[in-house]
């Protein structure tokens, strides 16, 4: 006795012995083809089914048969005339369609008498609706092919037949369907139906679609993983605009005016925009500090609009606005350079930024800062070396040591000048400020040689980033 599932014996009783395929099959049992697949491939899998994969020659609408599908036939319009209509009309209003109307009524015993053409309505209107069911069945008939309405395509079929031993047993009335139990259940076990039923076979070695979780961005996880570490040492995120102005962007931060930095080739500045101008008694006394340290100081040249080319624009407008006391701030955000994109340079990118503010702070705080941040970071050792600044004094570089490319530079800071500091509010307070390329760093720690790669939108790429491994574990990050 051979037991199958339900649907399975459905499936096999309604197969020819000479074998059809899967879509006539599919039509009799009232399901599409898709939903039979997995049946059929489990009645192969127990032989009870033949199953022979064929490319065959057939028929199907061209372009103009799908034109006439969705519009009238030339035939159908003629009809709309009346049974005998002016050879003149005809053509004016049917254009070069006239011909074809003209010859199909003259082939189905219309005349032309007098200018006229003349055909039996009924005639034409029977032959039209089988032109138009042809055409809404699809069903390849001679006057499709005849008009040019087809064209020849391969198509790949599935032909079905059961069996020898299918055939056999089905003779014999030992192929039966039986109930598929894919779940053992108490019930089944009390009334004993489990007896008669087909327990459905697992098969564990057949390979399954991977599934796919949502994840955040790898750059935005990154982000976010810093901002809370920051968060967790007492900092607070500050917020301010892409669009600024040169005095914001450099003037505060003692960048000369005729500083290279500042130069077309270098920032994008934003002609026609408009931004809110300086405090004016902090303008007079930037261009104050600027005279006396530079000689040489335009207010033109400091209310050019620009988009910002750094976030320290950001710890400034801190700064002025909450003046002095005891207060870490950060900026993690987006700044702009006029750069060409290659593999480690970008138009746009993200620096993070922070200031630690307050009377009794030093070089050492700045220094101790770098330390625990990487630690907290799993960045691991970190070493230092004197830098050079325009706005800081004494400045610093801080490294970590990678992996594979040994000591990389990423904490530059120092203590912000007092010049700058005065104007701000702030003389008698001293300032820790640092910076960090964090797109670089985000880079090392996902494993990334093409900074492009940090801001794709491309699924399959993204899918094969690795999560970054010390995020949120304590562990090192690369």
């Amino acid at each position: 006795m051979i037991r199958v599932p339900e649907e399975q014996y459905r499936l096999l009783v309604s197969l020819s012995k000479d074998g059809e395929d899967l879509e006539t099959v599919a039509k009799k049992l009232g399901k599409r083809k898709e939903e039979l697949m997995r049946p059929l491939a489990e009645l192969e899998k127990k032989g009870l089914v033949e199953v022979e994969r064929v490319e065959v020659e057939t028929f199907e609408l061209n372009e103009k048969g799908k034109k006439y599908l969705s519009e009238r036939l030339p035939e159908e319009k003629l009809l709309e005339m009346g049974e005998c209509v002016e050879l003149s009309e005809l053509k004016s209003k049917l254009g070069p369609e006239a011909g074809v109307a003209i010859g199909l009524a003259k082939r189905l015993g219309g005349e032309i008498r007098e200018g006229k053409l003349c055909y039996d309505a009924n005639v034409l209107k029977e032959y039209a609706s089988r032109v138009r069911r042809c055409l809404e069945e699809g069903s390849p008939c001679e006057e499709l092919r005849k008009r040019g309405f087809l064209r020849k395509v391969k198509v790949k079929k599935i032909i079905i037949k059961p069996s020898e031993l299918a055939l056999k047993a089905l003779e014999r009335g030992e192929l039966v369907p039986s109930k598929t139990v894919t779940a053992l259940t108490r019930k089944d076990l009390i009334e004993g139906t489990w007896k008669d039923a087909e327990f459905k076979k697992f098969d564990l070695s057949v390979e399954f679609p991977a599934r796919l979780p949502k994840r955040r961005h790898p750059l935005l996880e990154f982000h976010e993983y810093v901002k809370e570490v920051l968060v967790s040492m007492g900092f607070e995120e500050v917020v301010g605009d892409y669009v600024t102005n040169a005095f914001w962007n450099f003037d505060v931060l003692l960048v000369p005016q005729f500083h290279p930095a500042r130069s077309e080739t270098d920032v994008f500045y934003a002609s026609g925009a408009r931004v809110p101008p300086p405090p004016e008694g902090l303008l007079e006394e930037v261009a104050e500090v600027h005279r006396e340290m530079w000689g040489y100081w335009r207010a033109e040249v400091a209310l050019k609009v620009l988009l910002r080319t750094h976030t320290t624009v950001v710890s400034a407008q801190t700064m002025y606005s909450r003046g002095g006391g005891e207060y870490r701030a950060f900026s993690l955000d987006r700044v702009f350079r006029s750069e060409t994109l290659d593999p480690t340079h970008s138009m746009e990118f993200h620096q993070l930024e922070g200031i630690i503010v307050g009377k009794e702070v030093s070089f050492k705080h700045l220094l101790g800062f770098f330390k625990e941040f990487a630690k907290k970071l799993g960045l691991g050792e970190v070493k230092f070396k004197p830098a050079y600044f325009p706005f800081t004094e004494p400045s610093v570089e801080g490294f970590v040591k990678h992996p594979e490319l040994g000591w990389v530079e990423v904490f530059p800071g120092g203590m912000f000048r007092p010049e700058m500091l005065k104007p701000l509010g702030l003389g008698d307070f001293s300032v820790a400020a640092w910076g960090i390329g964090i797109d670089r760093l985000a880079m090392l720690a996902l494993g990334l040689s093409d900074i492009r790669d940090l801001y794709s939108n491309d699924l399959i790429k993204l899918r094969k980033v690795k999560p970054i491994k010390g995020l949120w574990s304590g562990k090192a990050l690369f």
